[in-house]
Protein backbone atom coordinates (compact mmCIF):
# COMPACT_ATOMS: atom_id res chain seq x y z
CA UNK A 1 0.00 0.00 0.00
CA UNK A 2 1.07 3.80 -0.72
CA UNK A 3 -0.02 7.34 0.19
CA UNK A 4 1.05 10.12 -1.14
CA UNK A 5 4.12 12.62 -0.18
CA UNK A 6 1.86 15.49 -1.08
CA UNK A 7 -1.20 16.81 -2.68
CA UNK A 8 -0.83 17.26 -7.19
CA UNK A 9 -3.50 18.54 -9.91
CA UNK A 10 -4.12 18.00 -13.11
CA UNK A 11 -6.09 20.59 -15.38
CA UNK A 12 -8.24 18.45 -18.66
CA UNK A 13 -10.28 20.13 -20.63
CA UNK A 14 -12.73 18.55 -22.63
CA UNK A 15 -15.47 20.27 -25.08
CA UNK A 16 -15.14 23.40 -23.10
CA UNK A 17 -15.46 21.67 -19.92
CA UNK A 18 -12.75 22.02 -17.68
CA UNK A 19 -12.07 19.56 -15.12
CA UNK A 20 -9.68 20.05 -12.05
CA UNK A 21 -8.21 16.49 -10.48
CA UNK A 22 -6.45 16.56 -7.21
CA UNK A 23 -5.17 13.67 -5.74
CA UNK A 24 -3.61 14.52 -2.04
CA UNK A 25 -2.76 12.73 1.09
CA UNK A 26 -5.52 12.87 3.41
CA UNK A 27 -6.60 11.22 6.99
CA UNK A 28 -10.06 10.27 7.35
CA UNK A 29 -13.38 10.94 5.89
CA UNK A 30 -14.33 13.92 8.25
CA UNK A 31 -10.70 15.72 6.53
CA UNK A 32 -11.62 14.45 3.56
CA UNK A 33 -15.34 16.17 4.00
CA UNK A 34 -13.62 19.49 5.35
CA UNK A 35 -11.34 19.68 1.99
CA UNK A 36 -14.40 19.08 0.04
CA UNK A 37 -15.66 22.27 2.02
CA UNK A 38 -13.05 23.95 1.03
CA UNK A 39 -12.75 23.38 -2.53
CA UNK A 40 -16.43 24.16 -3.08
CA UNK A 41 -16.01 27.45 -1.37
CA UNK A 42 -13.04 28.36 -3.52
CA UNK A 43 -14.70 27.47 -6.70
CA UNK A 44 -18.42 28.63 -6.05
CA UNK A 45 -18.68 28.42 -9.92
CA UNK A 46 -18.07 24.83 -10.80
CA UNK A 47 -21.06 23.02 -11.55
CA UNK A 48 -19.39 19.73 -9.58
CA UNK A 49 -17.10 19.18 -6.55
CA UNK A 50 -17.07 15.35 -7.12
CA UNK A 51 -14.23 12.76 -4.90
CA UNK A 52 -13.45 9.64 -3.56
CA UNK A 53 -11.79 8.51 -1.12
CA UNK A 54 -9.56 5.53 0.02
CA UNK A 55 -8.53 5.77 3.86
CA UNK A 56 -7.60 3.53 6.60
CA UNK A 57 -10.12 0.68 5.14
CA UNK A 58 -12.73 3.08 4.61
CA UNK A 59 -13.67 4.74 1.20
CA UNK A 60 -16.54 7.06 -0.40
CA UNK A 61 -17.54 7.61 -4.13
CA UNK A 62 -19.19 10.96 -4.63
CA UNK A 63 -21.08 12.07 -7.69
CA UNK A 64 -22.23 15.69 -6.46
CA UNK A 65 -25.05 15.70 -8.86
CA UNK A 66 -22.91 14.03 -12.33
CA UNK A 67 -25.59 10.83 -13.35
CA UNK A 68 -24.80 7.92 -10.69
CA UNK A 69 -21.66 6.00 -10.82
CA UNK A 70 -19.69 8.51 -13.56
CA UNK A 71 -17.60 10.06 -11.45
CA UNK A 72 -16.96 9.44 -8.16
CA UNK A 73 -16.76 5.44 -8.95
CA UNK A 74 -14.57 5.65 -11.56
CA UNK A 75 -12.45 7.23 -9.07
CA UNK A 76 -12.30 5.20 -6.37
CA UNK A 77 -11.77 2.60 -8.92
CA UNK A 78 -8.29 4.43 -10.27
CA UNK A 79 -7.22 4.67 -6.32
CA UNK A 80 -7.51 1.12 -5.45
CA UNK A 81 -5.70 0.26 -8.80
CA UNK A 82 -3.15 2.21 -8.27
CA UNK A 83 -3.16 0.27 -4.11
CA UNK A 84 -3.57 3.70 -2.38
CA UNK A 85 -4.80 4.39 0.95
CA UNK A 86 -4.95 7.41 3.13
CA UNK A 87 -4.96 9.48 -0.21
CA UNK A 88 -8.60 12.30 -1.56
CA UNK A 89 -8.91 12.41 -5.17
CA UNK A 90 -11.12 15.51 -5.91
CA UNK A 91 -12.54 16.69 -9.25
CA UNK A 92 -14.16 20.17 -9.74
CA UNK A 93 -16.04 20.71 -12.95
CA UNK A 94 -16.55 23.90 -15.10
CA UNK A 95 -19.91 22.85 -16.94
CA UNK A 96 -18.71 24.05 -20.56
CA UNK A 97 -22.19 23.81 -22.07
CA UNK A 98 -21.59 20.38 -24.08
CA UNK A 99 -22.94 17.04 -22.45
CA UNK A 100 -20.55 14.32 -22.25
CA UNK A 101 -22.47 11.40 -21.98
CA UNK A 102 -21.79 9.39 -19.29
CA UNK A 103 -19.18 7.43 -21.05
CA UNK A 104 -17.83 10.60 -21.89
CA UNK A 105 -17.81 11.49 -18.21
CA UNK A 106 -16.45 8.38 -16.59
CA UNK A 107 -13.44 8.75 -19.14
CA UNK A 108 -12.89 12.51 -17.96
CA UNK A 109 -12.73 12.28 -14.09
CA UNK A 110 -10.87 8.88 -14.47
CA UNK A 111 -8.39 10.87 -16.62
CA UNK A 112 -8.30 14.11 -14.65
CA UNK A 113 -7.21 11.50 -11.32
CA UNK A 114 -5.03 9.37 -13.60
CA UNK A 115 -3.04 12.34 -15.07
CA UNK A 116 -2.75 13.58 -11.43
CA UNK A 117 -1.37 10.43 -10.22
CA UNK A 118 1.29 10.45 -12.93
CA UNK A 119 2.71 13.28 -11.72
CA UNK A 120 2.31 12.21 -7.60
CA UNK A 121 5.26 11.20 -5.50
CA UNK A 122 4.43 7.67 -4.19
CA UNK A 123 5.48 6.99 -0.20
CA UNK A 124 4.89 3.53 1.12
CA UNK A 125 2.25 3.37 4.09
CA UNK A 126 3.34 2.00 7.16
CA UNK A 127 1.02 0.79 9.91
CA UNK A 128 1.45 1.31 13.16
CA UNK A 129 -0.29 -0.17 16.56
CA UNK A 130 -1.02 1.70 19.62
CA UNK A 131 -0.91 -1.08 23.16
CA UNK A 132 -1.64 -0.58 26.02
CA UNK A 133 0.13 -2.83 28.78
CA UNK A 134 -0.04 -3.51 32.26
CA UNK A 135 3.23 -5.19 33.56
CA UNK A 136 5.13 -6.02 36.96
CA UNK A 137 7.80 -3.53 38.33
CA UNK A 138 10.73 -5.52 37.81
CA UNK A 139 9.86 -5.78 33.82
CA UNK A 140 9.85 -1.75 33.32
CA UNK A 141 13.14 -1.48 32.26
CA UNK A 142 12.88 -4.48 30.19
CA UNK A 143 10.07 -2.95 28.06
CA UNK A 144 11.68 0.41 27.96
CA UNK A 145 14.83 -1.50 26.02
CA UNK A 146 12.77 -3.64 23.71
CA UNK A 147 10.45 -0.64 22.72
CA UNK A 148 14.07 1.34 21.58
CA UNK A 149 15.49 -1.50 20.52
CA UNK A 150 12.07 -2.20 17.92
CA UNK A 151 12.26 1.41 17.24
CA UNK A 152 8.09 1.92 19.19
CA UNK A 153 7.70 5.48 20.81
CA UNK A 154 6.95 5.30 24.20
CA UNK A 155 3.93 7.85 25.15
CA UNK A 156 2.99 7.54 28.51
CA UNK A 157 4.05 5.88 31.82
CA UNK A 158 2.43 4.92 35.42
CA UNK A 159 2.20 3.49 38.53
CA UNK A 160 -0.07 1.83 40.46
CA UNK A 161 -0.51 -1.94 41.31
CA UNK A 162 1.95 -2.52 38.34
CA UNK A 163 3.40 -0.32 35.86
CA UNK A 164 0.92 0.78 33.21
CA UNK A 165 2.66 1.73 29.33
CA UNK A 166 1.11 3.39 26.30
CA UNK A 167 3.34 2.75 23.25
CA UNK A 168 3.11 2.60 19.50
CA UNK A 169 5.00 0.48 16.97
CA UNK A 170 5.06 -0.43 13.68
CA UNK A 171 2.89 -3.17 12.85
CA UNK A 172 5.03 -6.08 12.60
CA UNK A 173 7.18 -5.00 15.75
CA UNK A 174 4.18 -4.70 17.78
CA UNK A 175 3.57 -8.46 17.61
CA UNK A 176 7.61 -8.85 18.39
CA UNK A 177 7.40 -6.62 21.55
CA UNK A 178 4.23 -8.48 23.04
CA UNK A 179 5.75 -12.17 22.56
CA UNK A 180 9.14 -11.10 24.00
CA UNK A 181 7.58 -9.08 26.39
CA UNK A 182 4.95 -11.91 27.36
CA UNK A 183 7.77 -14.33 27.61
CA UNK A 184 10.00 -12.03 30.28
CA UNK A 185 6.80 -11.45 31.88
CA UNK A 186 5.69 -15.35 32.64
CA UNK A 187 2.08 -14.37 31.70
CA UNK A 188 1.78 -11.38 33.72
CA UNK A 189 1.36 -9.46 30.95
CA UNK A 190 -1.78 -7.57 29.93
CA UNK A 191 -2.24 -5.80 27.20
CA UNK A 192 -5.18 -4.18 24.97
CA UNK A 193 -4.99 -2.22 21.45
CA UNK A 194 -5.56 1.07 22.47
CA UNK A 195 -6.89 4.14 20.48
CA UNK A 196 -5.20 6.64 18.56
Amino acid sequence: MFSLAQPVSHTLEIRKSRFIGCVEPISDRAAAQQRVAELRAQHPDAAHVCWALLADGHSAAVDDGEPSGTAGRPMLEVLRHQQLDGVLATVVRYFGGTKLGAGGLVRAYTDAIAQALLQAERIPVVRQRRLHCELPFAQESTARRLLEQLGGDLLAVSHSHCVLVDVRLEEAAAEDFLEQLQRVCRGELIWTEAED
